[in-house]
């Protein structure tokens, strides 16, 4: 059975973590099908917009690194694997294809940090999040170190992750770490909502948003402008103006 399950909904896919009795850890296995997933539906042609990623049960998104693999690593393989860990988060941030995290159970190292890579994170109630590598003697190697602070500000993410602490559902919807509470069924909706929207539209303002925040708010609206002259020419746009004209629903190309 693959690492990783998919399931398509016209133009989002649902994609699911299938090592439910190793709590969805990250072997090198699931990590090289996520990569190769994430390269696919980031091409424009291949027609996908979105993808819901969750873990199989009910138990766990992903528990973070395979530890009893781990344990069979020289050091070079475990460089490697993290070199390709972090890879494939850049790789789904930088993607035109929007990422929204379902998080149907516990979350903790490496998997917080792949929800942390992702657009939107939506939690189910008992849902558990934490960067907990302090209690392995180790530190957030996925990237865990920056992206936490970029969301949740950098006192929170200090103590978080120097307490190596786990937070519940509704303690990361108050510090911002997740963007709601709820079921699959919300996830879903929220993609399919996604997929109706302009592709290259949506692409551009992740790219917006992602590199405007690095910037100086000066530089980051001219960013902006950058990115909306690139939408004046589509036929998206001209499609979505003879749409509302109409009073019917759009019907959006990726051009």
């Amino acid at each position: 059975m693959s690492a990783v399950q998919i399931k398509t909904e016209g133009a989002f896919e649902q994609w699911t973590l299938a090592r439910e009795p190793m709590r969805n850890s990250l072997s090198r296995d699931l990590v090289e099908g996520l990569q190769q997933h994430v390269a696919r539906v980031s091409k424009a042609e291949n027609g996908v917009r979105c993808v819901v990623l969750t873990g199989a049960g009910d138990k766990a998104f992903c528990a973070g690194a395979d530890l009893k693999e781990r344990q069979e690593m020289s050091l070079t393989e475990v460089r490697e694997f993290l070199q390709n860990l972090r890879t494939l988060f850049l790789s789904m941030e930088r993607s035109r294809c929007v990422f929204i995290a379902y998080l149907n159970g516990i979350a903790l190292g490496g998997g917080t940090e792949l929800a942390l890579a992702c657009d939107i994170r939506i939690a189910c109630e008992h849902a558990q999040m934490g960067l907990t590598e302090v209690r392995l003697g180790i530190i957030p190697g996925g990237g865990g170190t920056q992206r936490l602070p970029r969301l949740v500000g950098a006192g929170k993410a200090k103590e978080l992750i120097f307490c190596g602490q786990r937070v519940n559902a509704e303690e990361a919807l108050r510090i911002g770490l997740i963007e709601r509470i709820g079921i699959l069924a919300d996830a879903r909706a929220m993609a399919l909502r996604i997929s109706e929207n302009a592709p290259l539209a949506v692409a551009l303002a992740k790219q917006a948003i992602a590199r405007g925040m690095e910037l100086p708010l000066e530089e980051a609206l001219s960013l902006e402008l950058k990115m909306y002259e690139q939408t004046l020419t589509t036929e998206d746009r001209l499609e979505g103006l003879k749409a509302f004209s109409e009073k019917r629903p759009p019907r959006f190309v990726g051009r």
